[in-house]
C-alpha cells in the first residue's frame, strides 16, 4: 500500500500504524518530487491512498508555515496521485487512530466516511 499526500497529512504516522497491524505500507514523498508518476515508479502499490490536510491544520501539525504558493506547486506536485487514488481521505478533523481505522475498514471492503474518486 502507498500513502501520498502533502506534509503534515498524516502520512509517516498512518504507515507506522498500518506496519504494526501487519500491513506493508510505504510513505512516497510525492510531494517532493517534480515526477508526476513517482509513486508508480518508486513503488507499484495494490491500493493507493491519498491523505489530505488543509494548510493551515498542516502548518499547526508542523509548526511550519507554507506560503501559498509552495502550498499550491506541493499540491499540484500531487495531483496526478491524488487523480489515481483508490481512496482519499480529509484528515483534518480526525485523529491519527480514526484515520487508521478508516483505512483499515476500506482495506476490509467496509469503509463508511471516506471518500474515494468515484464519489
Amino acid at each position: 500500500m502507498g500513502i501520498v499526500g502533502p506534509c503534515g497529512a498524516g502520512k509517516s504516522t498512518l504507515v507506522h500504524a498500518l506496519r504494526a497491524r501487519g500491513i506493508a505500507a510505504r510513505e512516497i514523498a510525492q510531494e517532493h518530487s517534480g515526477v508526476p508518476a513517482m509513486w508508480q515508479r518508486v513503488t507499484r502499490p495494490r491500493h493507493l491512498v491519498y491523505l489530505d490536510v488543509s494548510r493551515e491544520v498542516a502548518e499547526r501539525r508542523l509548526d511550519q508555515r507554507f506560503p501559498p504558493d509552495a502550498w499550491q506547486e506541493m499540491t499540484a506536485r500531487l495531483s496526478h496521485a491524488r487523480a489515481h487514488a483508490d481512496l482519499i481521505l480529509e484528515t483534518d478533523t480526525l485523529t491519527p487512530d480514526e484515520i487508521a481505522e478508516r483505512v483499515l475498514a476500506f482495506l476490509e471492503g467496509t469503509a463508511e466516511g471516506v471518500v474515494t474518486p468515484e464519489q
